[in-house]
């Protein structure tokens, strides 16, 4: 059974107050809430890559200076996976606050964990002022930054998906996975203009510490415009049908435990390329030298316009064939380009260039279908907890150590073994899809 939502403290009150204002002005179309979805997803998404791009041009010098340059990277990707194992026991501590004080005081207290701890990571001293202690302070901010975003799960685009048309159900499934090249965007931008505009010292002193406070005020403003949304009559009707209610992950489990796991095995192969064509080479050829990390990332912001132009394509083939059939073909996409691509960053520039734009094309098309491909396996009661709690796993599994373990393969053993982490990851894709399709026609026929 799905929990109730009452509590001591809730903010029913208020969200009530602000359902009264939002049915005086007009009802709530589904053009609005993409846009809602877009900017909270781009705005985590901003966070995601300043702390990323961060993780590799700045923590392994400011955090580890005396470790060789390669150990210092290794350390430093060690630090980004902490967000991924700290996000799971975030989402279960917030689904509580969400049960028992309602969505807006569970948005609210995780968008400013959230941004405090990323703001706060603008304030970290470095080893050459506190030793050691740096690398806990940053990995402290980094389990609070993974904590938080478990409990950043809205439903909007649960709330989206299901406002559709059945025949656009594809491209609006799309519409959250914007956020992700956006957000790349945006980032890459800022950490280039500051390289472009800085001496080296002057980067690695100050310059470096402004994109986590302008993260901070992104954050705000997303966490309005998405309060706005969760406060609607719409939301409210889903809600209180238990479309977009949560019930409780031992139920879920217990009940429905072969769909997550399925679920978070679907999108495998798009978040574990996820990171191979964006943190990962931008770790490679900064290693490399030269004047890599401003050119790379130039090439990013390049590579970010090609996904987004491929993210929005796969709402349209999507719609004509099924989103489990583009996620199934981008696949094997992803297993054919990590045969050979990543060779290509050994290879100067003109691989480079390649690399990164063919992967982001694959990668637009896989990931505009990955959120949520499995959702509808889901019955009511459970989709807006099992939509989140698949979500979590599969970042978990598929990108939270996907940098660490590919720079460590390359370095270890070349590039290709790269390329045989990314092959993996497209055979599990596929057989899920393929069990999902098994069990569906299995209880059709029942």
């Amino acid at each position: 059974m799905a929990a109730t939502t009452t509590g001591p403290a809730s903010s029913k009150p208020l969200e009530r107050d602000a359902r009264l204002v939002n049915a005086r002005e007009h009802r709530i179309q589904p053009g609005e809430i993409a846009v809602g979805v877009i900017i909270g997803r781009s705005s985590e998404f901003f966070d995601f890559f300043v702390y990323a791009i961060a993780s590799v041009l700045v923590f392994p010098s400011l955090i580890f200076p005396d470790a060789d340059a390669l150990t210092g990277t290794l350390y430093s990707f060690a630090i980004f996976a902490l967000a991924f194992v700290a996000r799971p026991f975030g989402a279960l501590v917030f689904m509580e606050i969400d049960r028992r004080h309602g969505r807006g005081v569970k948005l609210t207290a995780a968008l400013f964990l959230l941004g405090g701890s990323t703001a706060a990571i603008a304030f970290l001293p470095g080893h050459a002022q506190v030793g050691g202690l740096a690398a806990v302070l940053l990995g402290l901010l980094r389990i609070g930054q993974g904590f938080a975003q478990g409990g950043t799960w809205d439903g909007l685009p649960a709330l989206l998906a299901l406002s559709a048309p059945p025949e656009r159900r594809g491209w609006f499934r799309m519409i959250p996975q914007l956020g992700a090249p956006i957000g790349m965007f945006v980032a890459s931008a800022l950490f280039a203009f500051l390289l472009s505009t800085l001496k080296p010292a002057d980067f690695l002193d100050w310059g470096w510490r402004y994109p986590f406070f302008v993260a901070f005020v992104i954050n705000v403003v997303a966490l309005f415009a998405r309060l706005r949304l969760i406060s609607t009559p719409e939301f409210t009707r889903l809600y209180e049908s238990r479309e977009l209610q949560p019930s409780r992950l031992t139920d879920l489990i217990r009940e429905e435990g072969g769909t997550v796991v399925l679920g978070a095995f679907a999108p495998l192969a798009s978040f574990a390329l996820f990171h191979l064509v964006t943190v990962f080479p931008l770790s490679w050829v900064v290693l490399a030298g030269g004047d890599a990390p401003l050119r790379f990332l130039v090439i990013e912001l390049v590579g970010a316009s090609v996904g987004l132009a491929t993210v929005v394509l796969s709402g349209v083939l999507a719609d004509r064939v099924g989103g489990r059939t583009v996620l199934g073909l981008s696949a094997v996409l992803i297993g054919a380009f990590g045969v050979f691509a990543p060779r290509l960053l050994n290879e100067g520039p003109a691989g480079e260039w390649t690399y990164v734009l063919l992967g982001f094309a694959v990668l637009g098309l896989a990931f505009g279908q990955s959120s949520g491909a499995l959702n509808a396996s889901f019955s009511a009661k459970h989709r807006y907890t099992g939509a989140g709690t698949t979500a979590t796993a599969a970042w978990f599994i598929g990108a939270g150590f996907a940098p660490l373990v590919a720079l460590w393969l390359a370095s270890t053993s070349g590039l290709g073994s790269v390329g045989a982490y990314l092959v993996s990851g497209a055979l599990c894709t596929l057989a899920a899809l393929g069990l999902n399709r098994m069990l569906h026609r299995k209880c059709s026929a029942t």
